[in-house]
């Protein structure tokens, strides 16, 4: 079994975003900008925008960060992401979700210019992902990709169940399990005999939100395991996959937390130098 180091692969992504965000520059490009917009106090999403603009500074991308008040308006919001859309040196755009409740985010979402939607979650860049179209695709399944594509996972004819439908993971996942050539199996909590079908997975994603949900016998021999789950139980964080017994069963498998989640700010930071070039 082997289980897969998250961190160790984000810092090559990160390191190989630096190196070609050096050789951009070098030739005489500007350097590509995140802008990321915090509405509200919460602190869990400071500190996500934070880790976010850190890592921007660490691979020489420039950073712009935004904060509006709690009681920001919806017209505020849009008036900020269309100034955005419009500044040349900003080359990606991420407003941090959940935004304060009187406010709708994957409305105020649809605002960011398909060209800057570094998270992948306008209608357009959804529509270009399941057209297998260029675009910017959502980080968090591009990070699961990029885990099996390092493990050197043959997904080509291999079938894949993805746990979770949702448009965060759930669903691009799936999408680009498919365009990798995998038969792929989406199921969620009304998948009759769940148990079954994830005992056929030779890759298995559980992106659901439920601690545990997935037992390790249910786990094929020999499987690829990727928990995008991101759970607090008894105070620590934990998958959705019943981890110490599925190592057991699983051919690579990975940890939570460690696995998933130190790429998605990685593929974030690869997107917005994708979003630069392709918007020269």
């Amino acid at each position: 079994m082997t289980l897969i180091d998250g961190k160790a692969i984000a810092q090559q992504v990160r390191n190989e975003v630096r190196e070609q965000v050096a050789e951009w520059v070098a030739a005489g490009h500007d350097a590509p900008g995140l802008a990321t917009v915090l509405v509200g106090d919460d602190a869990a999403s400071a500190v996500y925008v934070g880790n976010k603009q850190k890592a921007c500074a660490e691979v020489a991308i420039q950073g712009f960060d935004h904060r509006l008040p709690v009681d920001a308006t919806e017209d505020d919001v849009k008036r900020l992401l269309h100034e955005l859309n419009a500044d040349p040196k900003v080359s990606g755009i991420l407003l941090q979700l959940p935004p304060p409740k009187h406010l709708d985010g994957p409305k105020l979402t649809e605002e960011i210019a398909p060209g800057k939607d570094v998270d992948g979650l306008t209608p357009i860049s959804t529509g270009l992902l399941h057209k297998n179209l260029p675009g910017l695709r959502p980080c968090t399944p591009l990070g699961c990709m990029e885990l099996l594509k390092r493990h050197d996972v043959d997904l080509q004819g291999a079938e894949a169940v993805v746990v979770g439908r949702s448009d965060l993971v759930g669903k691009p996942i799936s999408a680009l399990l498919l365009q990798a050539n995998a038969t792929v199996t989406t199921a969620h909590s009304r998948t009759r005999d769940l148990d079954e079908v994830c005992r056929r997975a030779d890759v298995l994603v559980a992106a659901v939100g439920v601690a545990h949900l997935i037992k390790g016998d249910w786990v094929k021999e020999g499987a690829a395991v990727i928990d995008v789950g991101m759970n607090r139980l008894d105070g620590k964080l934990t998958g959705d996959v019943e981890f110490d017994s599925a190592v057991e069963r699983a051919g690579l498998i990975t940890p939570v937390p460690g696995g998933v989640g130190p790429l998605t700010v990685a593929m974030l930071l690869r997107n917005t130098l994708q979003a630069a070039k392709d918007a020269a």
